[in-house]
């Protein structure tokens, strides 16, 4: 896919996810607990990273590391070494 097309296809994904925003915030049925638009962050990032490699998609770490605890990593990693034979 060339890069204008890309751009083209994102651009559209974008006003359609920007539609669908605006339709979930106005019609949420709990009307004591309000959406906002930030309740969108995450999926912006992800229209936004369309097309690109994995590694270089917003959220997403490098290959070859793990990710944070907070994103879902281990919450300890030994890094003694271990003794000779």
């Amino acid at each position: 896919m060339d890069e204008e097309t890309r751009r083209q296809f994102i651009a559209e994904v974008w006003k359609r996810y920007v539609a669908v925003q605006e339709w979930a915030i106005a019609n949420w049925p709990d009307k004591e607990h309000p959406l906002s638009s930030a309740e969108f962050v995450e999926g912006r990032k992800e229209i936004l990273g369309l097309g690109l490699p994995p590694n270089l998609r917003p959220g997403r770490t490098p290959a070859g590391t793990a990710p944070e605890p907070e994103q879902g990593g281990p919450q300890y990693q030994d890094v003694t070494p271990a003794p000779w034979p």
